[in-house]
Order: structure tokens, then sequence, then C-alpha cells
């Protein structure tokens, strides 16, 4: 099976870590990632609330250059990203005069038959199986599974996981050795793209899950979203002041996480891009990752 990966922009700049684990912890489970070829912004999160045919066109032939390049399944990690390709292909499939018109736009061939896919699906499907023989330092932690607002929404068209109590991340989590926490925030919104314009804003609602899991006994935050990354990692100077505490925990991307637990090096996975520092309590696996900065 040949499987595509769209980075997206988030990806290859402000969440280049996100990127790096993905693509190395597939490799050291012998699964080969291969990016769109000539791939474009999908338009988030501005395009779908400026011109909706623009917010289609874009997805759509990132879409359709996936579907040119033979791929059976595409990996989309980024939530925003996953959502309006997942939505855009619903929504032309649904609508053959609007399909027809984009295709024309486009003047490319688009079928809309594509396996899409974020970072927790491809997780279950494709490294879950051939994980636990692989599992050499068990990521024994306390952590609180954050998956936000776009990675099991809207779940009438992506039909994954619980939209209200999702479990996957979880169940992963628990598959690397590490214990998920039973918390209040899951799912609830980080602020999203409000990260700009709004830090004060992001600070409350974001300060609102940090501290419920660090109430709850969480040692680290775990997610599958480079906005919910940045947004609860750089933003943790506006969290602090919002909540009027200081909050030390890490937040860590999934697939870090299971690289952590399959042996690999906290540098392979840009663990010390993180602005909160990854210092996890009594562990020798990522005690000097913020000195090689």
């Amino acid at each position: 099976m040949r499987i595509g990966l769209y980075p997206g922009c988030s990806l290859t700049g402000s969440s280049r870590e996100y990127k790096e684990s993905v693509v190395v912890v597939a490799k050291a489970l012998g699964i080969i990632l291969e990016e769109v070829p000539d791939w474009n912004c999908c338009g988030a999160t501005a395009a779908h609330n400026l011109n909706h045919e623009l917010a289609l066109a874009l997805p759509t032939r990132i879409l359709a250059l996936a579907e040119q390049a033979g791929f059976d399944k595409l990996v989309i990690p980024c939530a925003a990203c996953y959502s309006r390709l997942t939505i855009t292909q619903d929504e032309l499939n649904n609508n053959p005069e609007l399909k027809a018109k984009i295709i024309a736009h486009l003047g490319m061939d688009f079928k809309g038959t594509m396996v899409i896919q974020n970072a927790i699906q491809f997780i279950q499907d494709d490294i879950l199986p051939i994980l636990p023989a692989k599992i050499t330092k068990p990521f024994d932690y306390k952590v609180a599974c954050y998956y936000g607002c776009l990675l099991v929404r809207p779940h009438g068209i992506l039909k994954f996981d619980r939209p209200e109590d999702p479990q996957t991340m979880d169940a992963v989590i628990s598959a690397i050795g590490g214990t998920p926490i039973e918390w209040a925030f899951k799912n609830e919104c980080c602020g999203a793209a409000m990260s700009i314009a709004r830090t004060d804003v992001v600070g409350k609602l974001s300060g609102n899950i940090v501290k419920d899991a660090v109430d709850r006994g969480a040692e680290a935050i775990i997610v599958a979203c480079p906005m919910c990354h940045s947004n609860l990692d750089m933003r943790r100077p506006n969290i602090n002041k919002a909540m009027g505490e200081k909050f030390e925990q890490p937040v860590i991307y999934i697939t870090q996480a299971i690289g952590l637990a399959i042996g690999l090096s906290p540098k392979e996975l840009g663990l010390q891009r993180h602005f909160v520092a990854v210092n996890l309590p009594e562990k020798k696996v990522v005690e000097t990752i913020m000195e090689e900065k």
C-alpha cells in the first residue's frame, strides 16, 4: 500500500517537529510516507470564511494530486487541514454540479475516492497493530489526551470516534504504557486561530484546558494538532497569566510519545523545539533535550 502524506503549512514551519515525529516513527516501524507532490495550502483557516469556491478548490487540488500520484490513502496530521480536505471531498461528492464546476476551475480530474486519515486514524490502523512488539521504554506517565475541536467533528462526515468522549488516542497511550486520565476538557476549544489576534482569549480557553489536566494529575498533555500544540505550548505565558498560576507540564504530540516508547531519541522527535521544556518527572528519556535546542 502506498500512503501519501500531506503536511500542510504548519508542519513545514511552526510545527516542523510534528512532521519530523510522524515521519521518523512511521519509518522506524517499516512504513514509508510519501509527500504529495507540488502540494498547496488547504486554505485553513481563512479561505472558507471569504470565498466558498476557493475554499473548495484549494483542498480539491491537493486531493487530485494525491489521486494522480496513485496513493491508496492520504495521511493528514494537521487537524485543520484534515477537516478542510474531508469536508471538501464530502461536499463535492454530494453535489455533482458543484464538483464539475470546481474541476473545471482547476483543469484537473478529481474522482473523490481518496481514503483520508488524520494522525490518530493512521496510528490506529497501521501502527497500533505492530506497536506492542516494538516498545523498548514504556511511556509510563499519567497524561491528558487532548483532541480539540476538529479531529472528531463533524461526526456526520468523519464518522470517527465518539464526538463528546473520544477514546482512540487514550487507547494508544495505554498501548505504549501510559495512563490516560479522565477529565472534562478533552475536546474543548483551545482558541484555535485566535492565537495571534486575541492572545487574551487563547490564554483563558487554553488555560482552562491546562488547569483541568493538571488538577487531575496529568504529567503531560498529549495532542495531535499543531494549532492545539501552539496554543497550549507557545502561549503558556498567556495561560499562566490568565490562570494566575505557573504550569510547567509539557505538551507532547502523540507521535512523539510513541517515538519515545520505541526508543527514538528526543532530538529525532523534535522535542527540543518546544517552548515548554519536556522534562518528564523521574525519567531519563528526555533529560537533555533542552540543552540540544
